[in-house]
């Protein structure tokens, strides 16, 4: 028997009388690498605030590894094993990639809030630290200033940041917003490297990343999910082609 990842039963969303979302259903098993697709304004971000916590769901359940987290506070899911990223790069940019990434170590490595650790002393969260700077690709920049790396760059800082606390379930807001292609492409290996023997949820417009990545897709149409199958059949799927005004998958994944 499988074992869910993430799973939503029912979930809706309101603000005031607008529903966002209209009840949505997905069961994301441990070790899949999802998709979450949909024309602009489907609702894709506002599911993703909702499973992180930053929104409150209007009704239905989440379930993290057979645990609800419905209702729970941002830090206590990401504290539960789920870590996500936005679509706006969210880093410190006054800080070096070194400690940007130690910073994310420390609670999953035991520190707390603790006023009497030196942080130079902490050789586990250094080493923790330095493998994934290294893993990232960013060793030559560890001490340059965050706010100084390429805009691809802080991306891959990110996610570096966004897997380093250890959570076994990843969000990934649009990773690849923004990047030409080859830029998009690294991201794509990137992602694939970092987020191995972990599951994966990742909102992208961009159908060749999609398409490269995930072993499964959700289509969001007007808060609902329309479709839920391998990429081949979503490929083939007239009601999602239709939701793309016409364009096919096809032709977005090779254009």
């Amino acid at each position: 028997m499988t074992t869910s990842a993430l799973k939503l039963s029912g979930v809706r969303k309101s603000f005031g009388k607008t529903e966002i979302i209209r009840g949505v259903d997905l069961d994301i098993p441990q070790g899949e690498r999802h998709a979450v697709i949909g024309p602009n304004g489907a609702g894709k971000s506002t599911l993703f605030n909702l499973i992180s916590g930053r929104f409150p769901v209007s009704a239905g359940r989440i379930e993290l590894a057979g645990r609800d987290i419905t209702g729970r506070k941002p830090f206590e899911i990401n504290r539960m094993g789920l870590s996500r990223s936005f679509q706006i790069t969210n880093i410190f940019p006054r800080m070096s990639v070194f400690e940007n990434i130690r910073c994310a170590t420390l609670y999953p490595l035991g520190y707390k809030y603790s006023f009497w650790h030196r942080l130079d002393a902490l050789k586990d969260a250094a080493d923790r630290a330095d493998d994934i700077v290294q893993r990232i690709g960013l060793k030559a920049r560890n001490d340059t200033m965050a706010g100084l790396l390429t805009y691809a760059e802080q991306r891959a800082l990110e996610i570096g940041i966004t897997v380093a606390g250890g959570a076994d379930v990843i969000l990934l807001d649009e990773p690849t917003a923004g990047m030409s292609r080859s830029e998009s492409d690294a991201a794509v290996e990137l992602i694939r490297r970092m987020t191995e023997g972990k599951t994966l949820v990742m909102v992208e417009h961009d159908m060749s990343v999609v398409f490269g990545l995930a072993d499964r897709i959700s289509v969001v149409v007007y808060g609902e999910v329309i479709a839920s199958d391998a990429p081949a059949r979503i490929r083939e799927n007239r009601a999602v082609q239709e939701a793309y005004l016409g364009t096919t998958l096809t032709e977005d994944a090779h254009g």
